[in-house]
């Protein structure tokens, strides 16, 4: 499992008759089995708390890596409604997750 938490990470530039290019192709080509990656800039402090929480789901051992997130995403979704009044995805659902759960 690769895990690219910095800004636009899932993001590529589309080349005609090629497809997507982007950090994900190269792993992916390069043998990882699975992907985190986020399709947009979040914030630090929400980025922390989101990849603690999904290092603290898988390291658990009671759920896969998707579903790792998952939960990881809806905690978070949660804490950001607390913080801000609203449940904004911006903070929370940039994160994806790409390949062999």
């Amino acid at each position: 499992m690769v895990v690219l938490s910095a800004c636009e990470t899932g993001t590529g530039d589309i080349k005609i008759g090629e497809g997507v290019f982007g950090l994900r192709r190269a792993f992916v080509q390069a043998g990882a089995m699975s992907l985190v990656m986020s399709m947009w800039s979040v914030p630090d402090r929400e980025t922390k708390e989101l990849m603690v929480e999904f290092y603290r789901n898988v390291l658990d051992g009671k759920m896969n890596r998707c579903q790792a997130l998952r939960r990881a995403a809806l905690k978070q979704m949660g804490v950001v409604n607390e913080r801000y009044g609203v449940a904004n995805p911006f903070y929370w659902g940039a994160f994806v997750f790409l390949g062999e759960p």
